[in-house]
């Protein structure tokens, strides 16, 4: 599946020499001969491509790719230019509007917020076609969790995990991070608890807190915000 091509390298290179590392490849290579398996395979490590190791200051943690056609691009909630929506980035839009007050711009591919250090990472990175967290059992876990330990030596970031998948990471996350949870954003859970959990909002007041910039969340296509735009702990129109 290739180097990443920045720090992530140098944080990960042990971790890609364990047996249980070449395991999961085979176990990869052999779905891809048989299935559909997403995302392709230069797109598996798009989160970390896209935001160094030295760059993160949040990372939101979702539960495996999307498993339908066209849809997973290897950044948690994201997807290409020109694709449509899944319900679960819809309710993410849904909530950044209820909790900042503006609607995000009209773009799905999320770079905006990976340009400002948001690492978009799922604890799974890979996905038969139609099925789920299919490939849960390949040993991918053990891999976001070396992701999430070497950023325990990292000045501390925000960490916004949605779903019960992503909760059990909280107990590796060092004590000096901050931490947000709530349901995943999913139809099936955003009722129970995701909406008006409010965490764009907590996150850049966290931020604040650690004398960092917010993040613009508005700004999903990662293209200069109009001019009628400020930046503070809740982005609002000004």
């Amino acid at each position: 599946m290739g180097i990443i091509g920045n720090d992530w390298d140098e944080q990960l290179k042990e971790e890609f020499q364990k047996p249980y590392y070449k395991q999961i490849e085979q176990k990869v290579l052999e779905e891809r001969a048989k299935y559909k398996v997403y995302p392709t395979e230069e797109m598996v490590f798009s989160a970390l491509k896209f935001v160094g190791f030295a760059d993160v200051k949040v990372v939101i943690l979702g539960q495996d790719p999307y498993h339908e056609e066209g849809q997973a691009n290897g950044m948690a909630f994201a997807v290409g230019d020109g694709t449509a929506y899944p319900p679960s980035l819809v309710n993410i839009f849904k909530e950044i509007e209820s909790d900042i007050g503006v609607k995000p711009n009209n773009s799905g591919t999320l770079l905006g917020w990976a340009k400002q250090g948001v690492l978009l990472l799922n604890t799974v990175l890979t996905v038969r076609q139609g099925q789920a967290l299919s490939h849960s059992d390949f040993g991918w876990q053990n891999f976001t969790d070396a992701i999430i330990t070497a950023l325990n030596g990292h000045d501390p970031v925000v960490y916004v995990l949605w779903g019960s998948n992503a909760i059990a990471k909280s107990k590796i996350i060092d004590k000096k991070h901050f931490v947000i949870t709530s349901p995943h954003p999913s139809p099936l859970s955003a009722y129970r608890g995701f909406f008006g959990s409010k965490p764009f909002s907590k996150a850049n007041e966290m931020l604040i807190r650690l004398g960092k910039q917010p993040i613009d969340w508005v700004n999903t296509d990662g293209k200069p915000l109009a001019s009628y735009y400020k930046t503070s702990a809740t982005i609002r129109k000004a």
